[in-house]
Parts: C-alpha cells; sequence; structure tokens
C-alpha cells in the first residue's frame, strides 16, 4: 500500500476493525488484490479485550485506551512510511455524552498526530453520516459537498473531528489524510444489538414508525472494508472524503421485510408475518426526549435508535466509485443471509 507495508490499524477489536484486519492478514477473494492478504498489521486494542484470533492471524498488539498518547505513540513507534486506518470510536457512550469528545474528537487528534510524528504516510480516518445529519425529506441524498448539520452529540464530535482533519490535509507535519463516512452497518461478527435487531423483527416487535417509505443507507460490513484498502492504497485519495455505503438507500420497510423473508425463505425459522407500526409522532417525541436527555449530559441507546426511526438518511457513493473502483460486494438480502448465517454458526440465537 506505501513503501512501508505495515498497516496500523485501531478499533481492530470492533465490528468494522475485525473485518478489516481479517482482509488484511488472511485476505478476502471478493475484494481482488486489494484484498490478498499477507500484509503486516499492527492493532491497537483496549486493555483486556480478547483479540487471540487476530494475533493468530499475525497482528502484532499493542494495548491502550487511545485518549492517552502514549498509546497513540505506541501504535505508530518505527512506522514510517506505513498506513494508518483509524476507526476507533464511540457511537453509544457508556459514561455518558462527554466520552463522545474524549474518543471521536481527543483520541483522533492524539492518534494522528502521533502518526505523524512518527512520520506513516496516510491516515485513513473513520466517520459517519452523522455529521451531516438527516435528509430534509425522503429523496435528499447526500454527497461529500453536503454542507455539515450535525443529528445530536456524536453527530457534533464527528463534524468537530473531521472539521480538525480537513484543516490539516494540505501543508502540514501528519500523514495524508483521506476521511471516509458510512452508515448504517450489517453482517458477520455482528454486535449484540444488530442481533436484537434481528430477533425483534422475528417476532413482530421492531417497528416500522410512519409509512417505512422513509429511506436508510446501510454498508454490508466487507464492503465498507474493501472501500477502507481502496482509500488506503489510491494516491489519489489523499485530502479527500468518500460515502461508503451500498449501492442504494433503502426504505426502511425494505429493510425490515428483507431480513424476514431471510429469517423465513433462508433459514427456515418461523417469523411473524407483519410488525409493528407506530405513528410518526412517536419518533418526534422521542427526539426530543433524545436532545433534552444529550443536553443534561446523559445519554439513552433505545431512546437514540427510536429518534432515528422516521428519518431518512440517505448517501451517494458515486466519488468512491469513480475516482477508488469501489463497488458494494454484496446485496442487501445475500448480505443479511451472511450475517445470519454467521450468527447461527456461532451459536447466537436469534
Amino acid at each position: 500500500m506505501t513503501q512501508n507495508d505495515m498497516i496500523l490499524v485501531s478499533g481492530a477489536n470492533g465490528w468494522l476493525g475485525r473485518r478489516v484486519v481479517r482482509a488484511l492478514t488472511q485476505g478476502h477473494p471478493e475484494m481482488g488484490p486489494i484484498g490478498a492478504g499477507g500484509r503486516r498489521v499492527r492493532i491497537l486494542v483496549r486493555p483486556g479485550e480478547k483479540v487471540d484470533d487476530l494475533v493468530a492471524l499475525g497482528a502484532e498488539k499493542v494495548e491502550g485506551d487511545l485518549r492517552n498518547p502514549k498509546a497513540a505513540h505506541a501504535l505508530s513507534a518505527g512506522a514510517a512510511d506505513a498506513t494508518l486506518i483509524h476507526l476507533a470510536g464511540i457511537i453509544h457512550p457508556t459514561r455518558g455524552v462527554r466520552e463522545f469528545n474524549e474518543v471521536n474528537v481527543v483520541g483522533t487528534k492524539a492518534v494522528v498526530i502521533a502518526a505523524g510524528e512518527a512520520g506513516v504516510r496516510r491516515a485513513v480516518v473513520m466517520s459517519s453520516n452523522s455529521p451531516t445529519g438527516v435528509s430534509r425529506n425522503p429523496f435528499e441524498v447526500f454527497d461529500e459537498e453536503s454542507p455539515y448539520h450535525p443529528y445530536m452529540g456524536y453527530g457534533c464530535s464527528k463534524r468537530d473531528m473531521e472539521d480538525w482533519l480537513r484543516t490539516r490535509m494540505h501543508g502540514t507535519s501528519l500523514p495524508e489524510i483521506t476521511i471516509v463516512r458510512a452508515p448504517w452497518f450489517y453482517g458477520p461478527e455482528q454486535p449484540a444489538r444488530q442481533t436484537r435487531f434481528f430477533s425483534m423483527v422475528k417476532t413482530g416487535r421492531f417497528p416500522i414508525v410512519g409509512d417505512g417509505h422513509n429511506r436508510r443507507s446501510m454498508g454490508y460490513v466487507d464492503s465498507l472494508a474493501y472501500g477502507i484498502l481502496l482509500a488506503a492504497h489510491n494516491p489519489q485519495a489523499a485530502g479527500k472524503i468518500y460515502w461508503l455505503a451500498d449501492e442504494r438507500p433503502y426504505p426502511m420497510k425494505e429493510i425490515v421485510d428483507t431480513v424476514r423473508d431471510v429469517l423465513r425463505e433462508d433459514f427456515g425459522m418461523s417469523v411473524k408475518p407483519k410488525t409493528v407500526q407506530l405513528p410518526s409522532i412517536v419518533s418526534d417525541v422521542a427526539r426530543l426526549g433524545d436532545w433534552m436527555l444529550q443536553k443534561a449530559g446523559f445519554y439513552n441507546q433505545e431512546l437514540h435508535v427510536l429518534s432515528e426511526m422516521n428519518l431518512t438518511i440517505a448517501c451517494a457513493i458515486d466519488r468512491a466509485k469513480r475516482e477508488l473502483g469501489y463497488r458494494p460486494l454484496v446485496d442487501l438480502r445475500e448480505g443479511m443471509r451472511r450475517s445470519v448465517k454467521w450468527c447461527l454458526d456461532h451459536g447466537i440465537i436469534i
């Protein structure tokens, strides 16, 4: 990828981080040459995290909290001309909204500055759809030129992170910087919150809020990993921002229907034929409650998720396709099938 083929990965024990490390080490045949594997990888994980499987693939482990500059410097030590893939961040904090700034802004600065001091050549930094907020109507689709309109505390932290990075993309002692934005993930190695989504669809308890026509961009996790590796490899990506997602946004009703069909038709599960449908005002009220709670410094994951259920959050991936050669690896149904299969293969009950 660069003159030094070492790849540094923060957040390696996260959902996406694990898929990136696997693609770099053992390879991923659907990614073509960029997914050939065999890369030297150094990973930053929090103390006590279980990553024996990644170490067995050849990853060199560094333990530490990215908010601690010592951990950031340990990740980049002796890695001149290497590539940093910075995936560490927090979406759902457990100690209040202050964690958004501590991890997503302060932590990113520490990791990128340490990388620059070590002579790292390229830093690919993971952002989100949240800095641009939500679409004004079901037909609006964000691109890389869309203005910031951050959604809640997480969106503000990612906006602040991007602002800091964008002002340092050129003519500084930092690495070349590429920002990638991803929406709602799905795919293998999913966390419990995604399995809960499947379970709620299966039992008819996952709510459609409003008419279900609001659209959401989603990203199959290995497609996102593929886009990240392309961004790390392509010289044209320096100083750029890219959206990475599936080919098109999906109406919420289609997402739920697809999961239901996969569970029933592909895996023979007993699935409720209909799901709960709630008036749009339910999410509107939740959104007000979420805003008030976060203003007070607190965070509730269930309230936050409900607040988004009637909103459109849609992006276009044209730039990534044109400049990086990015393409989603699978469609929604196949990606959901692989997600469910991974759960069942690992004894996870849906």
